[in-house]
C-alpha cells in the first residue's frame, strides 16, 4: 500500500442475534430472531456491505459455550459453511472466518480454505485463533486445555503447514490438454513432507492454487506471544483499542515488530473493531449509545460471562462485596489470559469488590466513534490519518444504525478520498493492497535458472 494510494479498510462483523456485551440485540424488532442461524439474514448483510464497498466480512467463532454465553454464542452457523453460501451471493467481498489451530489439524483447515479460495474465486481470508474457552478441550476428547506457550508454538507451526500445502500446486501444474491426455504437470505437483514438533504431514494438498495463492491471514491476540504470531504471520491484525492514543501504541508496536522480523510493514492491515453510533446531531448520537447500552445492561448475566476470560471460572460462588478474588488469576493460563490480568489489575489498582468490579466493566461509557455522520466520518479520518488504524471492524448489531453508517457516513469517506467508491480488485489481497505470495517451488525454479 504506497502512501499516496493508502485508503481506509472496512470489514463488517455480526453478530445476529447479539454477542458478548450486546446480549439483547435480538429485541430490536428488525432483526429475525433467528437472524444467526438464518442464511437469508447474512446474505442480505453480506450485499449491503459490499454495495458500500466493504472489504471484509467477518464471521467470528468459538467451540464452547454455557448457557451464559451470548445469544449470538447459543446458536449459529458454522463459519466456513456460511461464507462458501455467501461466495456465491457476492463477487467482491472477502470472506473471513475463525478457525483454531488447538482443535483441527492442518490438512483439513487448509483443505476447507482452499475450497473456499476456489469458490469464492480468490476472496478468503483466514482469523487465525488458539482458543482461549478452556472448556473446548473437553469437546475435543481432551483432559484439559492446551497451556499459553504451548497454543502459539502450535498455532504458529499449524500456520506454516497450511502454507506449505497451499503450495502444493504451481500456478501452471494443470494443462488438461486433450490433444496430449496430459492433465497434470506431475513436476509441479509437491509434497510438503512436514515433519515437527506438533505435527507431521506429508502432503500434497488436493486443490489448486487459486487467484490470490493464498488465502489472507488474519490474527488477533493481543498477548504478548499474541502480538508475536500477528507480526510474524499476520497480513491483518483485528484489535480493540478504546482511545486513539492506545490505538497508535499498538499500530507502532506490531508494525515495528512485523519489521524487526524482516517484514514489510505495510504490508500488514490492522482493522480495529468498534462500535459506532450515528444521530442527526452529536448529543442525539450520545443518546443513542447511552440508551443503547443500558437496555443491554444485566448484573447477573455480567457476572456470569466475566468468567469467560477466566476459563469460565464461576464467579458467583464469592461475596460481592468482598475483594474482587484474585487468586482466579491462576485458571487464566488456560483461558483468555491477557484479557483476565486486565481485569484483575483494574480490581486491584482501585481497590474493587467483586460487584464493583462487574458494575464498572458493564457499565456504558462514551465510544470513540459517536456523533453525527460528518462527525463521525471526521473521527474515523483522524484516527486513520494519525495512523492508529488501516482500517475498522464495524459491528453489524442494531439495521437503522447499520443503515446510516453505510448510507451516510460511508459517502461522506468516500467524498474525501477515504475510501473507495469501486472496487479494485477481485480477489481480498488486491483489495487490501496486499501482495500475492509466490509459490515457493515456482520461485525455487526461477532462482536456480537466474544463476544459469
Amino acid at each position: 500500500m504506497s502512501a499516496a494510494k493508502r485508503q481506509l479498510k472496512l470489514g463488517a462483523v455480526t453478530y445476529g442475534v447479539g454477542g458478548p456485551g450486546s446480549p439483547y440485540l435480538w429485541l430490536d424488532e428488525d432483526i429475525p430472531l433467528d437472524a444467526s442461524v438464518n442464511i437469508n439474514w447474512y446474505i442480505e448483510q453480506a450485499r449491503l456491505a459490499e454495495a458500500a464497498k466493504f472489504d471484509l466480512i467477518f464471521i467470528v467463532d468459538s467451540q464452547f459455550i454455557t448457557a451464559d454465553s451470548p445469544p449470538h454464542y447459543l446458536n449459529r452457523l458454522e463459519p466456513l459453511t456460511l461464507l462458501s453460501a455467501l461466495a456465491v451471493s457476492t463477487t467482491h467481498l472477502g470472506l473471513v472466518a475463525t478457525m483454531t489451530t488447538s482443535y483441527n489439524d492442518p490438512f483439513n483447515i487448509a483443505r476447507r480454505l482452499a475450497s473456499l479460495e476456489l469458490i469464492s474465486g480468490g476472496r478468503s481470508g483466514w482469523n487465525v485463533v488458539t482458543s482461549g474457552d478452556a472448556g473446548a478441550a473437553s469437546n475435543f476428547s481432551r483432559d484439559e486445555h492446551y497451556d499459553y506457550d504451548t497454543r502459539y508454538a502450535r498455532g504458529l507451526e499449524f500456520v506454516q503447514v497450511c502454507q506449505g500445502l497451499w503450495d502444493s500446486y504451481e500456478e501452471d501444474a494443470f494443462p488438461r490438454d486433450r490433444a496430449t491426455r496430459a492433465f497434470l504437470d506431475p513436476s509441479k505437483q509437491h509434497a510438503l513432507r512436514h515433519k515437527g514438533d506438533h505435527f507431521q504431514v506429508v502432503g500434497p494438498l488436493n486443490v489448486s492454487r487459486s487467484p490470490q495463492g493464498q488465502p489472507v491471514i488474519f490474527q488477533a491476540g493481543d498477548s504478548d506471544q499474541g502480538r508475536d504470531l500477528g507480526a510474524t504471520i499476520g497480513e491483518g491484525i483485528f484489535t480493540h483499542s478504546p482511545t486513539i492514543e492506545q490505538a497508535q501504541a499498538f499500530y507502532t508496536d506490531l508494525k515495528g515488530r512485523a519489521a524487526a522480523k524482516g517484514r514489510d510493514p505495510d504490508h500488514i492491515v490492522i482493522m480495529p473493531g468498534a462500535p459506532v453510533f450515528v444521530g442527526d446531531t452529536d448529543d442525539e448520537a450520545r443518546e443513542i449509545e447511552h440508551d443503547l447500552q443500558e437496555r443491554d445492561k444485566d448484573f447477573d448475566r455480567a457476572l456470569a460471562e466475566l468468567g469467560r476470560p477466566f476459563a469460565w471460572h464461576d464467579f458467583r460462588q464469592y461475596d460481592l462485596d468482598a475483594p474482587f478474588p484474585q487468586e482466579a488469576l491462576v485458571y487464566a493460563e488456560r483461558g483468555f489470559r491477557t484479557g483476565a490480568e486486565k481485569i484483575a489489575r483494574l480490581a486491584k489498582d482501585n481497590d474493587f469488590t467483586l460487584r464493583q468490579t462487574v458494575e464498572f466493566i458493564s457499565a456504558p461509557r462514551k465510544t470513540p466513534f459517536a456523533g453525527s455522520p460528518a462527525t463521525v466520518a471526521t473521527r474515523i479520518q483522524e484516527w486513520f490519518e494519525a495512523r492508529a488504524l488501516d482500517g475498522l471492524n464495524y459491528s453489524v448489531g442494531h439495521p437503522s444504525q447499520w443503515r446510516r453508517f453505510r448510507e451516510e457516513v460511508i459517502p461522506i469517506l468516500q467524498e474525501r478520498g477515504i475510501v473507495r467508491t469501486e472496487y479494485e480488485s477481485t480477489t481480498l489481497r488486491g483489495n487490501l493492497g496486499l501482495p500475492t505470495p509466490e509459490n515457493r517451488y515456482t520461485r525455487s525454479r526461477k532462482a536456480v535458472l537466474s544463476r544459469t
